[in-house]
């Protein structure tokens, strides 16, 4: 991992990089800072190459991809062992920053494009995350199960819903019942009306910062 002047950065730039996220989690490791620190220059690379992440957003990566997929950990913190699916993962998210915070659980990335994946590839061998699979594939072809099935705005509710729900393991042994955590804005409540047991948190009572307001977590246990 090298800055823009070619040397490994100093553990005051590392710490530089991540002052939003060190904002709200300001108990990661050492190993945990240098990886999150790494995602903004592999992901420059890749967008120099492949639109990954829109040219808008680029420059604001942590704010509006890794802290926002970091907001999962608010609502629940993964135990050891969890196994996680991250499905229309597009470059790693909410998938990779996930790993990063707990390198105890499992995670599956999945996404039916190939150059997304092969970033994903890319980006996980880099951070040498050795808790991450992935695979080309749409959801609906897996066979596995999974404790939870996590993703960002993919599709309406309805139709996720019907991709996942058999791809859920019954037994559960987190404090949140196995289910589906889903990223998602705006006004809900016609999407989400046909779920009885869903529940659904603003990020803003999480994170203070604007591009939250509208923001949500969906979770409906499974």
């Amino acid at each position: 991992f090298r800055n823009n002047c070619g040397q490994k950065p100093t553990f005051v730039e590392t710490f530089l990089f991540m002052q939003i996220i060190q904002k709200y989690f300001n108990d990661l490791t050492e190993e945990q800072l240098i990886q999150f620190a790494k995602l903004e220059l592999l992901y420059k690379d890749w967008n120099s190459k492949i639109n990954v992440i829109s040219r808008k957003d680029i420059d604001e990566l942590y704010l509006k991809h890794v802290l926002h997929s970091l907001s999962i950990a608010k609502l629940i913190s993964f135990k050891d062992d969890t196994s996680i699916l991250d499905v229309g993962t597009g470059g790693g998210f909410p998938g990779i920053p996930l790993a990063i915070l707990f390198p105890n659980c499992k995670f599956h990335l999945v996404d039916s494009i190939q150059k997304k994946i092969n970033v994903v590839n890319s980006v996980v061998k880099k951070l040498d995350l050795k808790n991450v699979k992935t695979s080309i594939s749409r959801v609906e072809a897996l066979s596995e199960k999974n404790d939870f099935i996590v993703s960002r705005a993919v599709t309406n509710m309805k139709d996720f819903v019907s991709w996942v729900k058999f791809k859920i393991n019954k037994k559960s042994f987190n404090d949140l019942k196995n289910g589906i955590i889903y990223l998602k804005g705006g006004d809900l409540k016609e999407e989400l009306k046909s779920f009885k047991k869903v529940k659904t948190f603003e990020l803003s009572h999480f994170f203070k910062e604007d591009f939250f307001q509208e923001k949500k977590i969906v979770y409906l246990p499974i």
